[in-house]
C-alpha cells in the first residue's frame, strides 16, 4: 500500500469472537464501518494466526475456459497468487479489478488484509506489527492453505513485506526455530518501497521536490488524503480519475487502517532488508510512470537490488491495481506470469 513518511493511526477496534490463545492479546473492535462488498465469485474467509488473530482473506478461485485445451492445462497448472497491500490499505484494493482479471485467466488469487487493517483483528498495543511479523503471517497463511508454491504481490510497502520473506525462505536459524517461509513460484513489487526503506525517497523530495514533499508528508503523514479530495487523487491516482471513484476509494482507506502497519523508527533501524542471490527465484519490479510516492530512482534501486530491469507502466500513479488505466499494469503481469517456468 502507500508509503507513508510517518504513520500515525488509531487503535483499530474489532467485535469478532475469536478463540484466544496464550500470548494473544486482543482489542475489540469493529468491523470496518463501510465493508467493502465482494463482487461476483468472490468469498471472505479468516486465517487464524498462531497468537489466535484472524486476519481477512478474500478469495476469487481461477476460471478455466473451455474453448482451448492448452489454455485449460495451463490454467490447471498456474501457481496461485497471494496479494499483500501496503499502508491504509486492505485486501479489498486487489479485488477491485486485478481479481476479475486474473481469475478469468486462471488464476486463483488471494488477498490478505495485515493486521490491524480491513477486517483483521488488531493487536494490542501503538502498532499493528513489525516488517518480520507481517512477513510471518503470510508465510503462515501460505503453508496452511496452500498446496503449490504461489507468487506474491506486494504494493508499497506490501512489497518491502514480501522482500523480507524472499530473504529468509532459506534462513537455517528461522527453520531451526520451525518459523518456515514457504517457497515461492516468484515475485512481483508493484510501487514497491525499495530495500533501504522510504528514506531515501523522503530525502530525495526534500531537496528537488520541496513543494511535493510537504504535499505527501501532509498527505500521507498528517493524513489529509482523508479529507482532500484533491490531494487524494494527486498521492493515490491520475488526475483523470473521476471525483466518484476517488470518494469511494478516499472512504475505504480511511476505513482501512486504524493502525500504521510499523513503527517506522524501528523499521528504518532493521534496513535495508538481507540480500539474496540474484537468481533465487523468478523477481518482477514494476513501477509507474505517474507515482507521486515511490520515484523513478527508488524503483531502479529495487530492481538493481535484484538484478533485473524494472518495468515503468506509463499513465498510471501509485495505485495502480486501482487507477483509471489498471489493466495496463494487470497485463504487464499477466505477461510475465505466462513466461514464468512451469
Amino acid at each position: 500500500m502507500a508509503a507513508s513518511l510517518i504513520s500515525i493511526f488509531q487503535p483499530n477496534l474489532s467485535s469478532r469472537r475469536i478463540t484466544i490463545k496464550p500470548l494473544a492479546v486482543l482489542n475489540k473492535s469493529h468491523k470496518m464501518r463501510i465493508p467493502y462488498e465482494l463482487k461476483q465469485a468472490q468469498t471472505r474467509f479468516f486465517h487464524q494466526l498462531p497468537s489466535g488473530l484472524n486476519i481477512e482473506v478474500i478469495e476469487q478461485k481461477g476460471t478455466v475456459g473451455n474453448s482451448n485445451t492448452d489454455t485449460d492445462k495451463r490454467s490447471s497448472e498456474n501457481p496461485p497468487l497471494v496479494f499483500v497491500h501496503g499502508s491504509y490499505h486492505a485486501a479489498w484494493c486487489w479485488a477491485e479489478h486485478w481479481f476479475p482479471f486474473f481469475s478469468s485467466c486462471g488464476y486463483d488469487c488471494y488477498a490478505l488484509s495485515l493486521l490491524g487493517q480491513g477486517e483483521s483483528d488488531g493487536p494490542v498495543g501503538s502498532f499493528a506489527g513489525s516488517l518480520q511479523t507481517h512477513a510471518g503471517d503470510v508465510a503462515h497463511f501460505i503453508q496452511k492453505n496452500l498446496k503449490l508454491p504461489p507468487v506474491l504481490l506486494g504494493h508499497s510497502f506490501g512489497g518491502l513485506i514480501i522482500q523480507y520473506y524472499i530473504a529468509n525462505i532459506r534462513n537455517e536459524k528461522l527453520i531451526e526455530m520451525k518459523k518456515l517461509y514457504p517457497v515461492l513460484a516468484g515475485a512481483v513489487l508493484v510501487c514497491s518501497v525499495p530495500p533501504s526503506g522510504n528514506s531515501g525517497l523522503v530525502w530525495r523530495y526534500l531537496f528537488s521536490k520541496p513543494i511535493a514533499a510537504f504535499k505527501v508528508t501532509r498527505s500521507l503523514a498528517a493524513k489529509a488524503f482523508q479529507t482532500d479530495l484533491s490531494l487524494c487523487r494527486e498521492t493515490f491516482f491520475t488526475s483523470t480519475m473521476e471525483d466518484h471513484l476517488v470518494m469511494r476509494y478516499q472512504e475505504l482507506m480511511r476505513e482501512s487502517s486504524r493502525m500504521p502497519l510499523f513503527d517506522l523508527r524501528k523499521l528504518n533501524a532493521s534496513l535495508p532488508v538481507p540480500s539474496v542471490p540474484k537468481s533465487c527465484m523468478e523477481i518482477l519490479v514494476v513501477g509507474a510512470s505517474d507515482d507521486f510516492i515511490v520515484d523513478a530512482e527508488g524503483l531502479q534501486e529495487t530492481g538493481r537490488f535484484y538484478g533485473v530491469s524494472p518495468v515503468c507502466v506509463e499513465g498510471v500513479a501509485h495505485d495502480m491495481m486501482l487507477d483509471c488505466s489498471w489493466e495496463e499494469g494487470a497485463k504487464v503481469i499477466l505477461s510475465w506470469l505466462n513466461g514464468l517456468s512451469r
